[in-house]
């Protein structure tokens, strides 16, 4: 896109993405901080652990529903603005979950979070290509990507540790501080990102194309068939495997790490060849489902498939964006909030497909119901890499990437 700007210092474009994976850090780790504090907050509020599981509901409608909404309202706005905004009204609902005695009051702000970071999920993509030269845009997306990896590896565990330190307010309040830092570092460190034009309306028009619609299908498609097993994973290491106590939480954790890498990886790969590469990661680790199934009582081999899991899933996230991105041409800015979306609607439908097919049964059967899903998505990825942009649009940053892909 021209704008008149100077092209992105290399230097001042790391500078940006670090502040922006801070921001995403923060954000992504505050969703999954209540994970391990459900028992304190259940407690002080005096109210159910089931009740207390709302809390990650309601975030994650918050973020699937609210997100989008929230990007079509600040479509014209400047994506520094919008950082800057988000960071500060997270900052305010955080505050407000640490201070009410009210459930409903809580519920509301989680909410309220959650759409806070499908926004600024949006936002610090869109900043992170703009603060890039063209070439390196699957890899800013990765970086952003990888801050929500980093945090869902950590934040159960580090909600567990700061829960008991501080208490479940204290915690809150800790990530709000985190949150005033990164604010304080976009507001130093990340440059002005115009918004590419045009109202929420043709935005939409674009961003919701049927070219569009299939690779979010697609991703849906994904998280699904990863989280029907991995949901169901604990009851599978323990009765299959025959794995329990400490070693549960390694091989958790070695997941997470792999997730992190995965994700750091796979801008890339989405840069190099995004459609491609969505293809070979269903495969992978559809590969890794059938090693989950065949081999379930070896521990090694499990191992294997886990961290296989890891890598290929959330290695196939910057391409998953990339492609959104790239096939929505003037619509891109709307679109970049859409992943996120079709990323937990894939995520709940998983799990429920997962809980559903387990019934009396072994766990087994949440990966024989993954894989069934991922051999859905394999001819679906295949299909989705003859998609291409649309050929006569205006003229928008992600463009000279979208080449990349094209060319592919």
């Amino acid at each position: 896109m021209s704008t008149g700007q100077a092209a992105p210092s290399p230097d001042r474009g790391n500078l940006a993405l670090a502040a922006l994976f801070i921001g995403m850090f923060v954000m992504g780790g505050t969703e999954l901080l209540v994970v391990g504090m459900l028992d304190l907050i259940a407690i002080d509020l005096r109210i159910s652990i089931p009740a207390a599981g709302a809390l990650v509901t309601a975030y994650a409608l918050g973020l699937a529903i609210g997100g989008p909404m929230l990007t079509a309202v600040s479509i014209r706005l400047n994506r520094r603005t919008v950082l800057v905004g988000a960071l500060a009204l997270f900052v305010l609902s955080n505050l407000v979950a640490v201070l009410t005695t009210t459930y409903a009051v809580l519920v509301a702000a989680r909410t309220v979070t959650g759409a806070l970071e499908g926004l600024f999920i949006a936002a610090a993509i869109a900043a992170g290509i703009a603060a890039v030269p063209p070439a390196r845009a699957g890899r800013a997306m990765a970086v952003v990507i990888s801050g929500a990896a980093v945090s869902g590896a950590l934040g159960a565990p580090l909600g567990a540790l700061l829960g008991q330190a501080l208490g479940w307010r204290g915690t809150f309040a800790a990530a709000g501080a985190v949150a005033v830092a990164a604010l304080i570092a976009t507001v130093a460190l990340v440059p002005s990102a115009p918004s590419t034009g045009g109202g929420a309306v043709r935005q939409a028009r674009h961003a919701f194309a049927p070219r569009v619609l299939a690779v979010l299908g697609l991703t849906v498609l994904v998280f699904a068939a990863v989280y029907a097993p991995l949901t169901y994973i604990v009851p599978f290491l323990h009765s299959v495997t025959g794995i329990s106590g400490a070693l549960i939480s390694v091989f958790l954790l070695a997941y997470g790490v792999a997730t992190t890498v995965g994700s750091s990886g796979g801008g890339r790969f989405a840069d190099a060849n995004a459609a491609r590469t969505l293809t070979v990661g269903t495969i992978g680790f559809a590969a890794c489902l059938v090693t989950l199934y065949v081999a379930g009582t070896s521990a090694v081999a499990v191992a294997v498939a886990v961290l296989g899991l890891g890598l290929f899933a959330m290695g196939m996230a910057p391409s998953m964006q990339y492609r959104v991105v790239s096939l929505a041409g003037p619509g891109s800015d709307l679109a970049q909030s859409l992943p996120a979306s079709a990323a937990g609607l894939g995520t709940a439908a998983g799990s429920l497909a997962g809980g559903v097919a387990i019934g009396g049964y072994s766990p087994r059967a949440a990966v024989i119901t993954g894989l069934a899903i991922a051999l859905i998505g394999i001819p679906a990825a295949w299909a989705a890499s003859f998609l291409r942009p649309p050929a006569t649009r205006e003229d928008t940053r992600p463009a000279p990437a979208e080449l990349a892909v094209s060319h592919a």
